[in-house]
Parts: C-alpha cells; sequence; structure tokens
C-alpha cells in the first residue's frame, strides 16, 4: 500500500506533458522513443520565453534519454538572416543544451514539401486561387458566418498541377497565385477554411538563394517538417491548438508520420513584451540599443546584462508547464537570480555616488593592506588584499549632517566600522559656497584593524568605501523595468503601447571601484557591497570597466512569498 501512495505521489509530481510521455513509453508508442525538437523561426532574437520552452523540449528528451533537433523554420525569406540563425545558435548553447548533429531547416525539405502539395492537388484537395490576400480574408467569413467558396475552387487536377508548376518556374507576378488546400469553407474553425499552402515570394533565401520563388506556408511546412524528422512530442504553446486540426489534417491526406502536437502556456512576465514584433519595433525604432541591450527580455540581452544559464534555467524549472496561460511576477526571475548569484559572485567594493572622507589621524603618505573576504557563501574564494589610505569615497547616502533617529550610518560625532577596515568617527563637516558637502573629516581608531574594538565596544552601522589614491574610476549602468505598466500589452484603445515604456529604465553614473576591478573580463559578476550585483560590460576595456547592474540586493520576491 505505502508503495502503490509513493508510486501516484511521484506521477502527480509530473507536469502533464511528461504524464503523456511516460504513457506513451508504457504503451511503448513509437518504439519507446522520445525525440522533440525545438523549431525556431529564424527572423528575430530568442526571448526569455523561449528560454522555457528550450528548457522543455531539451529537458524531456535528457529525461527520457531521448533526442532534440535544433530545426529552423526559414519558410519566409523576406523577415529571416543569418544574424538570426548565428544567435539562436549561440543562445541555445549558451543555456546548456546541445543538439549534437541535428542542426536542420525547413528549407532542406524544400522539394519535399512541394512534392506533398503535388500529392494534395492530385487527390483533388489543393488547387490555385487567383484572389488577392484581401479577397482570401474576406471570403473566409467569420467565426460564426461561413466563408465562400473561392470562384477557382473546382478547377481540374490537371488545371492546377499546370499552373502550379508555373509559379514553381516564376512565371507569375508575386501575389498574383496561391495554392490552397480545399478542406470545408464553413469549418468552426477558421484555419480550416482553404488555408493557403505556398505564395510566390522573389525573395533571396539566407540558405537557398533564389533557386526557389515559391515558399510553404508556416502551418503547412512545419508539421511535415515534424513528421519528416520522425518527431514523437511536438511541443508548442497554447495559440497552436487551433491550428493542430489542420497539421492532423495533412498527416490523413498525406500518409506521413503522425508527430503527436501538444500545447502548454507560453511564458508571460509582467512589465515585459514578448512580441517579436513589438521587440523588433523597439530595436528598429532605436528605443533600445540593439537585441542585447541589457533592458530587453531577450537571451542576449539578459546575458548581457549579467543573467546566469543556471538562474534562467531555474525559473524555468519553477514555472513549470502549465495548459492556461498565466503571467508570472518578473520578481521571481530576479530571486532565482540573486541565489545563483550569491553562491557564484565574488564580493567588491565600488562607490556610486562619491562623497569624500578625510581621515585627519591618518598617517601621512601610509597605505594599509587589508583582507577582504572573497565569497562568504563560497569558502573556498579565498581571499583579497584591498588598499586602504587617509583619503576615502563613501556613498553620499551613507551620511546624513542632521540624521533621523535610528540611523545607523555616518553623521557628525556618530560612529561606523569601515566594512574590512577601522572604526571612524565624524569630527567635522566640510562645505562649499552653496552650502553642498564636499568633504567629511573623521579620526579613526587604529586599535580596530579588520573592524574589531579590543575593548568591546558595539558600532551599529558599517559601510563599504574605497581608496581615492587607488580607486579606478568605472561606469556603472543603472537598469530599471522597461516598462512602467506591469502589463504593456494592456491598452486603451487610442493608446500605443510603448507610451507605457519607462523614461528612467537606464541611468549612467561615474562611479569609483575598488583596484581589483581595473582589468576585468566581460561578463565577469560580481557583487558590489550593499550595491547589488554587477556585470563587466561589453563596452569594458583595460582600466576603464564598465558595469551593468544586473538586479539589486533587495529580494522582493522571497519577502511576498513569505506572507
Amino acid at each position: 500500500m505505502e508503495a502503490n501512495r509513493e508510486e501516484k505521489e511521484e506521477v502527480k509530481s509530473l507536469h502533464f506533458i511528461e504524464q503523456i510521455v511516460e504513457e506513451d513509453l508504457r504503451n511503448n508508442k513509437n518504439d519507446g522513443r522520445v525525440h522533440t525538437r525545438f523549431p525556431p523561426e529564424p527572423n528575430g532574437y530568442l526571448h526569455i520565453g523561449h528560454a522555457k520552452s528550450i528548457c522543455l523540449n531539451f529537458g524531456l528528451a535528457s529525461k527520457y534519454n531521448g533526442k532534440t533537433n535544433l530545426r529552423f523554420d526559414d519558410t519566409n525569406p523576406s523577415k529571416e538572416e543569418q544574424e538570426y540563425v548565428d544567435s539562436i545558435k549561440q543562445d541555445v548553447n549558451w543555456l546548456g543544451f546541445s543538439w549534437d548533429d541535428r542542426e536542420y531547416y525547413a528549407s532542406d525539405y524544400f522539394a519535399t514539401i512541394y512534392d506533398y502539395a503535388v500529392t494534395l492537388i492530385k487527390k483533388g484537395v489543393a488547387y490555385v486561387c487567383e484572389l488577392s490576400a484581401d479577397e482570401i480574408s474576406t471570403g473566409r467569413g467569420t467565426p460564426t458566418v461561413p466563408g465562400q467558396p473561392s470562384p477557382f475552387r473546382n478547377r481540374t487536377i490537371e488545371e492546377n498541377l499546370d499552373l502550379f508548376a508555373r509559379m514553381k518556374a516564376g512565371e507569375f507576378a508575386e501575389g498574383s497565385k496561391v495554392l490552397r488546400a480545399k478542406i470545408d469553407m464553413s469549418s468552426p474553425n477558421m484555419h480550416m477554411r482553404d488555408p493557403v499552402l505556398y505564395r510566390i515570394m522573389f525573395a533571396h533565401h539566407h540558405r537557398t538563394g533564389d533557386s526557389w520563388c515559391i515558399y510553404p506556408m508556416y502551418d503547412f511546412a512545419h508539421g511535415q517538417c515534424d513528421s519528416l524528422e520522425r518527431i514523437t512530442h511536438s511541443v508548442c504553446t497554447l495559440e497552436f491548438e487551433v491550428h493542430r486540426p489542420l497539421y492532423d489534417w495533412f498527416i490523413r491526406q498525406l500518409d506521413i508520420f503522425p508527430s503527436r502536437q501538444i500545447e502548454f502556456a507560453r511564458l508571460n512576465l509582467t512589465y515585459t513584451v514578448m512580441s517579436k514584433r513589438k521587440l523588433l519595433e523597439l530595436v528598429t525604432g532605436n528605443y533600445v540599443n540593439g537585441w542585447d541591450d541589457p533592458r530587453m527580455p531577450t537571451i542576449s540581452g539578459l546575458r548581457r546584462r549579467g543573467y546566469t544559464p543556471e538562474a534562467i534555467r531555474e525559473f524555468a524549472d519553477r514555472v513549470g508547464v502549465a495548459k492556461r496561460d498565466n503571467t508570472i511576477e518578473i520578481v521571481l526571475l530576479e530571486h532565482c537570480l540573486r541565489e545563483d548569484l550569491n553562491k557564484r559572485a565574488e564580493r567588491r567594493m565600488a562607490v556610486l555616488k562619491p562623497l569624500k572622507v578625510v581621515i585627519v589621524n591618518w598617517p601621512e603618505g601610509e597605505v594599509d593592506e587589508l583582507d577582504a573576504i572573497n565569497n562568504p557563501e563560497n569558502p573556498a574564494a579565498g581571499t583579497r588584499k584591498v588598499p586602504f589610505s587617509g583619503e576615502l569615497y563613501i556613498e553620499q547616502d551613507d551620511f546624513m549632517e542632521d540624521p533621523p533617529k535610528k540611523y545607523y550610518r555616518l553623521a557628525p560625532g556618530a560612529e561606523v566600522r569601515l566594512r574590512y577596515g577601522y572604526f571612524i568617527r565624524c569630527v567635522d563637516v566640510i562645505k562649499d559656497e552653496r552650502g553642498v558637502i564636499t568633504e567629511v573629516h573623521c579620526t579613526y581608531d587604529p586599535e580596530t584593524r579588520g573592524g574589531n574594538s579590543p575593548d568591546g565596544r558595539k558600532v551599529q552601522g558599517t559601510i563599504h568605501w574605497v581608496s581615492i589614491k587607488h580607486a579606478v574610476k568605472a561606469e556603472a549602468r543603472l537598469y530599471e523595468h522597461l516598462f512602467i505598466k506591469e502589463n504593456p500589452d494592456d491598452i486603451a484603445e487610442g493608446e500605443d503601447w510603448k507610451d507605457g515604456m519607462n523614461p528612467d529604465s537606464m541611468k549612467t553614473l561615474e562611479c569609483f571601484v575598488e583596484p581589483s576591478l581595473a582589468n576585468v573580463e566581460s561578463l565577469q559578476k560580481f557583487q558590489f557591497e550593499r550595491l547589488g550585483y554587477f556585470s563587466a560590460d561589453l563596452d569594458s576595456v583595460s582600466g576603464k570597466p564598465v558595469f551593468n547592474r544586473t538586479v539589486t540586493l533587495k529580494d522582493s520576491w522571497s519577502k511576498m512569498a513569505a506572507k
């Protein structure tokens, strides 16, 4: 009985796609094979929603000792570029997955898909139509009003074969003719009302060049490619659920391998747009600085901002696989990142908004080398030396001339601990002619080296600092959400979705960092103590580092989850 209960609990913990796969394995369906695919269209860069799909498809194959193909559905050369192909491959690899030698393209099968179309014509279930795109759209009717048959619907098989061959030969103008399936113009499913299978496009293809001037529609190529590759579990997002009857119709008519399509809920994230069209508009309209702008939800943008593949994979796992659309709080993604960076990011000190501190009793010209812990979560990371001198920078926010109660940072007469250093006490405040504080003068207690007092006195405040003499000037880019609206797609009539963009999504500061950060490698990650997690940007050069704030230290997700 106990064993049965444990088995039920194990089955219950599986998400619904895993349950389908395990049922297929128990029935030895497809000879016990599990073969998935990740099928991006190379018309843009991948985003965090694609990352979830990548993790799902490759994860299923890994769990059940199967295989995953990487297949580019490159059926629309007017929007596709090799740049996108290269970026997609880089992203999948960076996330930690390999397709081995199984890299395929829909264009690999253009000749076979063309033959499939000829087969449908010969069966009398496809015809060449000369209606315009607008006329075809209007003729389909509405979900409640049946469509009207095309006047070309009853052409003879011979005439359709001749016209389709001449379309392939380039004899007709672009847009003048299409090949349509002959299914059911009164079907409640609009995708079954004689969908277009082929259109004429005189566009250069990034792989096949100019050898084709007719291209299959996505719906006609996608399912057939799955069948040709003998994909057992064709996993896609919910918007393709209404396409499934069409794919099944093709399978029956062509008598090809019956890949099973399974739909799951796509990832929606607060303060984020996921539409490829909208992301492209942000790039081409110069609202952001390219596809890898650290504010973008693209995988390349997240990578440049400082995200790790481990954090994204953990996020995908926590989100899970659902049957209904929902929206995930972006704070969960940030929480997964903090958990990962807390373990791997070495600690460093940096001052973003500097205020000069002069230690008036420090021996002139002396430099002390203090021991600083690289990562308290990882003892193997060891320690480093940090130079300390009589002139320091601290954060402007760490000093107040007239502080409120329970203010534990530096103030006139107050004592604080300098991280890894000494206790200091404010004895004077220097201002310019406008009354702006320019310097804070302090004394230090030489007996408190390392941050401890031999007489047992305690201070409640500890602040970070950098030695002015040794500080390295750097640039810090502070990022916030790209949109101020929680749901940027939720707009009123007459509004533009871009109106919800955050004008303060990026702020650039000239800052100072400890000398160990002078020559960092691109994408190297650190926790700037008390400030957040930062990653060295691709713009960094020797002696002039640039850092992106990856995420703040505040973890609002854990607080929210605890309520």
